[in-house]
């Protein structure tokens, strides 16, 4: 389990204009991770 303070492993993703971001692009930022269930889920 991951726990406050860990370093997160890097991964990457599609932003909204589908160009790729990795969380390495934000090495020595602050970052803020959220995630939430799909839209229209009761999750």
């Amino acid at each position: 389990m991951i726990k406050q303070g860990d370093t997160a492993l890097d991964f990457t993703v599609k932003d909204q204009n589908g160009n790729d971001v990795k969380l390495s692009d934000f090495r020595g930022q602050k970052v803020v991770l959220y995630f939430y269930p799909k839209d229209d889920t009761t999750g």
